[in-house]
């Protein structure tokens, strides 16, 4: 039986993403093979498909995607707890940059939770990498308290969104940054939006606040951006920085900006701090489940950009590339189809 599988086949533009078809692997002993209905596309993606000289990057040809959910297909031998046709959702991080862009998929059984009736496999996708991320973030870096204040920079991002939308369940005061057109999003996630085009965020969140924010999450990283996060904070203030997000208008020499300005910052004695933060794909098998219940309870609504078919794996690349999409870009199957009609 074969199967259809996006690969880079080089390192470039959106346009390097090839659809072959080849053989449905076979699970080993402790495998799952997962028939893949939605793959989340992800920031890392773009870095990855452009660049072969980012630590861990694989030789060309290889599959992206993070994060997938679909259904069990087959158990490999020694497997237990899970059934054929048993909907499950899984991190790809053991498998290193991805796998997720396929219609078949094996795994480890170690790596996948199950997931509960009743969730949409696109917005089901959303939680792995994008809300965990943001719980990891949330309670593991920041150790955020009731009331205290937050801003989220790209704020109507995928992980942005799962900040503003986790940090309201923990009753936090929200602010987060968004181009204009994605304000109305913003507000409607319980945050007070801030237009970083066209205003002085640190100025903007001064007047807001009085003396600035307890915490800052920062997912585009840079130099100068890590600084303007910094400048947001109150006495006490951290600033978790966690993404590279800038890397995809400015290169991978933002990492290192990113480092020198994070090693610096740390050396001022002013009150405030910037933290290592955690690896989040350590915590996701934690907290999966608590957030799938959430999902299903209907207390979270992953936005959605766009659920596209895994052949048009390109265009969704494209619209990450404009930039003008708010939420989390999902990558779907036929199968996906078939239990949504």
């Amino acid at each position: 039986m074969k199967h259809r599988r996006v690969v880079v086949s080089k390192h470039g533009g959106p346009e390097v993403l090839r659809t072959i078809e080849e053989e449905v692997p076979q699970p080993d002993a402790g495998e799952i093979r997962v028939r893949v209905e939605a793959a989340g596309v992800s920031a890392y993606d773009l870095m990855f498909r452009r660049s072969g000289l980012l630590p861990g990057a694989p030789k060309v040809p290889f599959t992206l995607g993070e994060d997938v959910v679909g259904l069990v297909d087959a158990l490999g031998e020694g497997v237990d707890g899970f059934e054929v046709g048993q909907r499950v959702a899984a991190g790809t991080f053991s498998l290193g940059v991805g796998g997720g862009y396929a219609e078949f998929l094996c795994m480890a059984a170690s790596e996948f939770v199950p997931v509960p009736a009743g969730a949409d496999p696109a917005e089901a996708v959303c939680l792995i990498v994008n809300y965990g991320t943001a719980d990891t973030m949330l309670h593991h870096a920041a150790g955020v308290e009731k009331g205290e204040r937050i801003l989220v920079q790209g704020a109507a991002g995928g992980v942005g969104t799962a900040l503003l939308e986790l940090g309201k369940l923990a009753d936090l005061e929200l602010y987060g940054t968004a181009s204009l057109h994605n304000h109305d999003l913003v507000k409607s996630l319980g945050a007070t939006p801030i237009d970083y085009k066209s205003e002085n965020v640190v100025r903007r969140v001064h007047e807001l606040t009085g003396d600035g924010v307890d915490v800052v999450f920062d997912p585009i990283g840079g130099a100068r951006q890590l600084g303007c996060s910094y400048r947001c904070l109150c006495n006490g203030g951290r600033l978790i920085w966690f993404g590279v997000a800038a890397t995809k208008t400015r290169g991978p020499r933002v990492i290192l900006g990113s480092l020198f300005m994070q090693g610096l910052l740390r050396l001022l004695p002013d009150g405030r701090s910037a933290p290592t933060a955690p690896n989040a794909g350590s915590y996701v098998l934690r907290v999966l489940p608590e957030l799938l219940d959430l999902l299903v309870e209907g207390k979270l609504r992953p936005p959605i950009a766009g659920r596209i078919p895994l052949e048009e794996a390109a265009r969704a690349h494209e619209l990450m590339e404009h930039g003008r999409y708010a939420g989390k870009i999902v990558l779907v199957t036929e199968e996906y189809g078939r239990h949504r009609t």
